[in-house]
């Protein structure tokens, strides 16, 4: 049992994990079930509402470009999802994504090698993460602030690469991830299958490893986990660098999906990952979430943009104000119960002074 010190009330505690850490109990696990049907339902619906709205919104050429559309958005979302988990934010992915887009094209332009050009993406990519993580790890700097700054910077870095030049004579292979299905199957990108096959290995990590029982016990209470053993800091700077290597590899396949790589790509993407992972039912406040919830928010998000879209009253301009709705309410609703405990707590000790007062 456990005694609550603001109401000094006692009720049974949850079950706790070897890191002192609350694992989720029977009304956590509860609650996410329900979110993840809800999101379950919600896809459903826009399936309708989609259908509803034209004809063509389950055409094999619609469901692709739903698919290209978010399965890059998809990805960066995966290593997302741990870093929020763990407390912590980054900003800074879709400016990793221009960089390493960039890059390419300036490579390419410059006669490389496609096999060295990867290699040195991805491994700038990869520095760019752990600038991160070490100014927030190492420096002691909060996430949000560093990955501002870095936003700015890594978006910087990239137009001084390529400037206003559009690079866009890619090899036929490469080019052709933006107009092929994947394996020949005409409405599945190549994108949504890589997070088809990601989606998988990460949640598999997240709930079945003790890697992912330490980003929870992180997320609940950090300092409980660094006297439990489990090395914090470490484990934050790995997924910072995680998040460089993944969001690098999306802005080379980003780049070859457009047969392109210009000024200002990507623009924009960073707010749109957080939403899709923030939808899915990750708690901006740490310690809460899952890979299956995220991956529904995504094709709820990508099918409700595709629908509306599909409307002749709706633009791309439009849907920046729903996206944003979208993130607010995903913020507020699954912590809606919490502020109404809170509220009942707060009105249960003014009701005790009163009396106390009145006795007095």
């Amino acid at each position: 049992m456990e005694r609550d010190q603001s109401t000094g009330t006692v009720r049974l505690a949850e079950p706790r994990d070897e890191a002192g850490a609350q694992r989720p109990g029977i009304r956590q696990l509860g609650s996410m079930l329900r979110w993840e049907t809800a999101l379950a339902v919600a896809l459903v619906v826009v399936v309708v509402l989609g259908t509803q709205i034209s004809s063509q919104f389950l055409s094999s050429y619609n469901i692709f470009t739903l698919c290209t559309n978010i399965g890059d958005l998809a990805i960066m979302a995966l290593p997302m999802t741990l870093i929020i988990i763990t407390g912590e934010i980054d900003l800074s992915v879709a400016s990793i994504l221009a960089l390493a887009a960039e890059l390419l094209g300036y490579l390419w332009m410059h006669h490389w090698p496609m096999a060295l050009i990867f290699v040195v993406v991805l491994a700038v990519g990869t520095v760019a993460g752990a600038i991160n993580g070490l100014l927030i790890t190492r420096v002691g700097l909060p996430s949000l602030a560093v990955t501002i700054g870095t936003l700015t910077l890594y978006r910087g870095l990239a137009n001084v690469i390529l400037g206003p030049t559009i690079v866009s004579n890619f090899p036929t292979p490469w080019s052709n991830l933006g107009v092929s299905g994947f394996l020949g199957i005409q409405w599945l990108s190549w994108s949504v299958a890589i997070f088809a096959v990601l989606a998988v290995a990460f949640g598999v990590t997240l709930r079945m490893t003790p890697l992912g029982r330490s980003l929870y016990a992180i997320g609940n209470n950090q300092e409980a986990a660094f006297h439990a053993g489990i090395r914090v800091k470490r484990i934050k700077l790995g997924l910072f660098v995680l998040s460089g290597f993944v969001c690098a590899a999306v802005g080379m396949l980003y780049a070859f999906e457009l047969s392109s790589a210009g000024e200002n790509i990507g623009i924009g993407f960073e707010l749109q990952v957080i939403t899709i992972v923030l939808l899915g039912g990750v708690s901006i406040f740490g310690g809460r979430g899952t890979i299956l919830g995220v991956a529904l928010a995504a094709f709820v998000y990508a099918g409700l943009r595709s629908a509306l879209l599909l409307t002749s009253s709706f633009n791309e301009n439009d849907f920046q104000v729903v996206s944003g709705g979208l993130l607010i309410l995903s913020v507020l609703i699954p912590n809606i119960p919490s502020f109404v405990q809170r509220a009942h707590e707060l009105a249960g000790r003014r009701r005790l002074r009163g009396e106390a007062a009145g006795h007095g």
